[in-house]
């Protein structure tokens, strides 16, 4: 009897073959023959479930893209409807460091997304995951500190959606630094940098 595939379980197999090559050797190495190789699969068979390379390269940041912001999203269930027991000030910044790569896991992550995104550059393919991934960052700072001013944590004169910007490109600016000069910018020191700035949005600086 013919063993029976999952299709949306294959897929995602082969999008984690996909992360694999690029996390090794770079997004120029992910070619449908490497990307075989890595999942053990011919290359027939990729070719089976992805129409050509465009729309595995697109399935597999949307994958990388799911995963980032199924592990934000838990963090911020809890920050956004919070109970009595709940320190705003401490989930905001969890939720806010899981965008920064503190961890193994999350340097990889983040190497990973800025491999794409700067291919989004060349590659119009890409755009619209990079441009909607950037688009959900700027929502969840905004509703994460329209939330903050409305619990008193914030000044009432602020402009939310200019600070919602500036903290995006705070955590952009510091994952990328981060991600290439790991070094320089230990978990550490980023968490400082963060709290100095949440600091001082509740100071209206």
């Amino acid at each position: 009897m013919p063993k029976i595939v999952d299709p949306v379980t294959r897929r995602r197999a082969v999008a984690q073959a996909v992360l694999s090559v690029v996390a090794r050797h770079g997004l120029e190495h992910a070619s449908l023959r490497n990307v075989a190789d890595e999942a053990g699969l011919a290359i027939g068979s990729v070719r089976h479930y992805f129409a050509d390379h465009d729309e595995l390269m697109t399935f597999t940041m949307r994958e990388l893209s799911q995963r980032i912001g199924d592990r934000i999203r838990t963090h911020a269930e809890r920050l956004l409807a919070p109970d009595g027991r709940t320190d705003r000030r401490a989930a905001t910044e969890e939720l806010l460091t899981e965008f920064l790569p503190l961890d193994e896991a999350r340097r990889q992550e983040a190497a990973l997304w800025l491999a794409f995104t700067a291919a989004a550059h060349t590659r119009p393919e890409l755009r619209p995951c990079a441009a909607e991934m950037q688009a959900d960052l700027h929502t969840l700072m905004s509703r994460v500190l329209h939330e903050a001013q409305c619990a008193g944590g914030l000044p009432d004169g602020m402009d939310v959606e200019l600070e919602s910007t500036r903290l995006a490109a705070l955590l952009d600016g510091l994952t990328l630094q981060a991600t290439l000069l790991p070094d320089r910018y230990p978990p550490k020191l980023l968490r400082q940098v963060l709290r100095r700035h949440l600091d001082a949005l509740k100071a209206g600086s």
